[in-house]
């Protein structure tokens, strides 16, 4: 299922008239970022190849590849003709403990370029990371001392086991084994278009807004007081993609990791209650203490199958849908959250987003595909 251009943008960024397209590769195709990425590699005249473990493909001119990124030999018997220039990177898998997610994470990351490296094609590979570079990994997430706000590329590393760092080291390495440039993008929370994320607040926001308005609750605002009264950013994915196309063709954006934001901030206390004049619903603000969307929803799968049932959804599978823990976390911060743009925008790259449009676009789309009533 596809993603229209997301009506949110408001400023482009032209690439060098010199690159024409070539073959391009998207990894996680299926996913948020993944299908942002194709859908601007086709528009854009390349020839994409979208791999994913279930072989599926976000458009249909992306031409699929079936491979798990946990099975070496099986990427190299999938990759063994694909021969891109631009790689995309935007999948993980999230595991138990940090070592295991390093493990799987950046063996991935190394495997996908072992398995690339024989046909010597590559000539930029540009990989999705995120804000755990400065807030660090899940099992010390906000933990000791971190860098201030806004967050800066050039701060040091966390005194932490992080897969992030692990897979920055793989693709470096690679680079200099093989002689491509690369890129580090590093979003905040990702607005986008997709079922079956494992970190989707879009989705998860628009599923508990219906699940609220069938069961007549109010939409209560399930985060911290910091998150409700505070400033926050937000991703695009459509954002992230032109920003990682950018970087390809671009010589400031080679070499180098960049933060990825919208450009504006916003309080969660002024967006939750426009959110829930979108679905038509009463609100609740922040009151005393956080009211997590995981024990809220508990029990909620059978209300969502009789929704989709009523309303002709495709996704009769609520854990398909939200991903409560992942906005339970984001909402939940007790710490402030803003990244700052100013490198990659002296390097050039000036698009931005409206959050408030972002969001409420995306609710649309999801609306217009049946996955929410």
């Amino acid at each position: 299922m596809s993603q229209s251009s997301s009506p949110s943008a408001t400023s482009s960024t032209s690439s060098t008239s010199s690159d024409a397209p070539g073959r391009a590769l998207v990894v996680g195709a299926t996913g948020i970022v993944g299908q942002a990425v194709a859908r601007r590699l086709v528009e854009e005249g390349w020839e994409t190849h979208g791999l994913s473990r279930s072989g599926g493909t976000p458009h249909p001119e992306v031409r699929p590849v079936r491979a798990d990124l946990g099975d070496a030999a099986g990427l190299a018997e999938a990759l063994a003709d694909v021969a891109p220039d631009f790689v995309a990177i935007t999948a993980w898998t999230r595991m138990e403990t940090e070592a295991e997610n390093i493990r799987v994470n950046g063996g991935a990351v190394h495997d996908l370029l072992a398995a690339l490296s024989p046909a010597g094609s590559l000539t930029h590979v540009a990989l999705m990371t995120g804000l755990k570079h400065y807030l660090g990994p899940f099992e010390a997430y906000g933990k000791g001392e971190m860098p201030d706000t806004p967050f800066h590329e050039e701060e040091d590393r966390l005194p932490y086991p992080n897969f992030y760092y692990a897979q920055e080291d793989e693709l470096v390495a690679a680079s200099e084994r093989d002689g491509f440039t690369w890129s580090v993008h590093r979003s905040h929370t990702v607005l986008g278009f997709a079922t079956g994320n494992a970190m989707n607040m879009v989705a998860t926001l628009c599923a508990y807004a219906s699940l609220c308005r069938a069961q007549g609750m109010p939409f209560v605002f399930p985060g911290s007081e910091q998150q409700w009264n505070g400033l926050t950013d937000v991703t695009d994915a459509d954002l992230l993609a032109e920003q990682m196309l950018w970087a390809a063709r671009t010589p400031a954006g080679r070499d180098e990791a960049f933060n990825t934001a919208n450009g504006d901030v916003f309080r969660w206390r002024w967006l939750w209650p426009q959110l829930a004049a979108w679905f038509d619903l009463e609100w609740e603000g922040y009151v005393d203490t956080p009211r997590p969307l995981e024990q809220s929803m508990t029990g909620m799968e059978p209300v969502w199958r009789d929704l989709a049932a009523a309303h002709d959804l495709v996704e009769p599978d609520l854990a398909r849908v939200a991903s409560w823990w992942h906005s339970d976390a984001d909402l939940g911060r007790e710490m402030e959250v803003v990244t700052d743009m100013n490198k990659s925008r002296t390097a050039g790259f000036s698009a931005t987003r409206d959050t408030r449009a972002a969001l409420l676009s995306y609710a649309q789309l999801y609306r217009e595909a049946r996955i929410i009533p």
